[in-house]
């Protein structure tokens, strides 16, 4: 399985793609989709929708994974951070990509172990976790970290899908992680 993470961001976007075989992560590529912050927000999310189709022609990855985004103290930030997330899931749907998110947290827990690591701590882990020879950007680490974030929970997040209608039928639910019958 070839896995496209995605870090948005409005001025630098991350991607990193990996490949999965059995428990095996394999690096292919990671790099950044720079925006002119001298443009405007029109051009700056063409900027990123093509990038991220040009990513996706390159690499040909089976899935995408990509950061939640929450609000920051920023509001008008928040907004435009989401403009740009928007743009990038629409590049990665256009080419028929299945898209899975994560939040800051899940990434720095599958990645650090903890999940108030800081950035430099997930460039350390991914760098050790891919073997890589030299420490990417902070934006190309976390995107490497959706990945491997996305590579470590899809395993789960099948075998729950495949336990949902069994459950259903049995008249059970999950509700906050609990089981109810």
């Amino acid at each position: 399985m070839r896995i496209l993470g995605i870090d948005p961001g409005l001025r630098t976007t991350g991607f990193g793609v990996l490949e999965k075989h059995g428990n095996k992560l394999t690096y292919i590529a990671s790099g950044t989709i720079k925006s002119d912050g001298d443009s405007g927000l029109p051009a700056r999310l063409k900027t990123l929708f093509d990038g991220i189709s040009e990513v996706t022609r390159t690499y040909a990855p089976d899935c995408a994974a990509i950061e939640k985004v929450f609000v920051n103290v920023n509001p008008q930030s928040t907004l435009l951070l989401g403009q740009a997330r928007g743009a990038a899931i629409c590049g990665l749907v256009t080419h028929g990509l299945p898209v899975f998110e994560y939040t800051a947290l899940q990434l720095k827990v599958a990645v650090v172990g903890y999940g108030r690591a800081n950035k430099e701590q997930v460039q350390e882990m991914v760098m050790r976790l891919l073997s890589l020879t030299g420490r990417p950007s902070s934006d190309a680490a976390d995107a490497l970290g959706m990945a491997i974030c996305h590579a470590n929970g899809s395993n789960t997040l099948t075998a729950l899908t495949g336990l949902a209608p069994d459950l259903a039928r049995k008249g059970m639910r999950v509700r906050r992680g609990r089981l109810i019958g």
